[in-house]
């Protein structure tokens, strides 16, 4: 008889938050919903215990490479919902002063290394971004949406055709919690 190989993880459900299961994943918690649909016909997901269950059967080496992929997804769900996401950034200029605005889903960057016209980025999704003097906080619940958002404001400031040694103007990131 032939052997069943079938490859599990379990993620634990943390009180306060609710999981569904139907064609995709629906994480509810008290800060919010996230909902996201993971469409691959070779890793099953349910519910059971408390517990998140993706596994496969008689997984193959890409089959095993999603099954971590989805099971660290569903993970982040269930952080941001919990805790948050927030990143720290610092705003850095050397030779013209910088000016960061909030406008509702774009930030604008006027008078970057002298510039006339401003640069802008996009805040992604449901994000919330605080400037402080020269600190700027991003927060959100969708972990891809914080990190989309901080990376937009990071190549907003990029400098191209110059020295980077020298010209280190820019908004960059400090840290993450």
């Amino acid at each position: 008889m032939a052997q069943v190989t079938i490859l599990r993880e379990e993620i634990p459900i943390p009180e306060g938050i609710d999981v569904t299961v139907d064609k995709a994943v629906t994480v509810k918690g008290s800060k919010g919903t996230l909902t996201r649909n993971f469409n691959n016909k070779s890793i099953q997901i349910k519910v059971e215990d408390e517990k998140v269950v993706v596994e496969a059967r008689f997984p193959k080496k890409k089959d095993k490479a999603m099954l971590g992929t989805i099971r660290s997804h569903i993970r982040n769900m269930i952080i941001g919902l919990t805790d948050g996401f927030t990143y720290n950034m610092k705003i850095v200029y050397a030779h013209f002063p910088m000016t960061v605005k909030t406008a509702g889903n774009k930030i604008t960057i006027e008078n970057f290394l002298g510039e006339r016209h401003p640069r802008s980025s996009k805040i992604v999704g449901d994000v919330k971004v605080q400037i402080k003097g020269d600190e700027v906080i991003v927060s959100g619940i969708n972990k891809e949406h914080v990190g989309q958002t901080m990376a937009n404001m990071e190549q907003a400031t990029k400098i191209k055709g110059r020295d980077p040694r020298v010209f280190q103007d820019g908004i960059y990131l400090v840290s993450k919690e």
